[in-house]
């Protein structure tokens, strides 16, 4: 019985001890120029799998109710909504957001599509910087080989030139 005890001791001692890690890093604020670009092991591309995983859950909550479950969008998305408006782009390599450094596409999630002519709602009062950047990590994720190469091209030219 007391075996027992000290089990969910020490467990409840854990889950507390990693909720306020996750307490501590939904405050944190992350500059996208201090993020490596070399590759990560089980993804070869700057972020890791577990940021994946993350970010497809919070993308799932947040974001694919415009943009599609798997980024994929709709297939009008290239014409103007009764609206007025363009429908949100897809986020999986087919539309532009590959042109995009890594601060911009963190800096249009926070503030919305406003500051580039768009319409999409500031998510920076809901989501961490952690979560911002792990949906990113989550929709680049579907981006094949050739369009994620010329998008780290384009990144790493200019950081360079920062």
């Amino acid at each position: 019985m007391k075996f027992i005890w000290v089990t969910a001791a020490v467990m409840g001692l854990a889950a507390c001890t990693e909720n306020q890690g996750a307490a501590q890093n939904a405050g944190e604020t992350i500059d996208t120029s201090s993020i490596s670009l070399e590759p990560k092991v089980g993804t070869e591309r700057w972020y890791t799998p577990v940021e994946v995983t993350r970010g497809k859950e919070v993308f799932g909550e947040n974001c694919a109710g415009c943009h599609g479950q798997n980024a994929e969008s709709t297939p009008s998305w290239k014409s103007v909504a009764a609206n007025g408006q363009y429908p949100p782009p897809p986020l999986n390599g087919t539309a532009h957001a590959w042109h995009h450094p890594l601060d911009v596409l963190k800096m249009v999630i926070e503030q919305g599509g406003e500051p580039v002519g768009g319409v999409m709602p500031a998510w920076g009062d809901r989501l961490s910087d952690r979560q911002i950047i792990d949906v990113i990590a989550s929709f680049q994720s579907y981006w094949p080989d050739d369009v994620y190469q010329s998008w780290l091209e384009r990144e790493q030219s200019r950081r360079g030139s920062q």
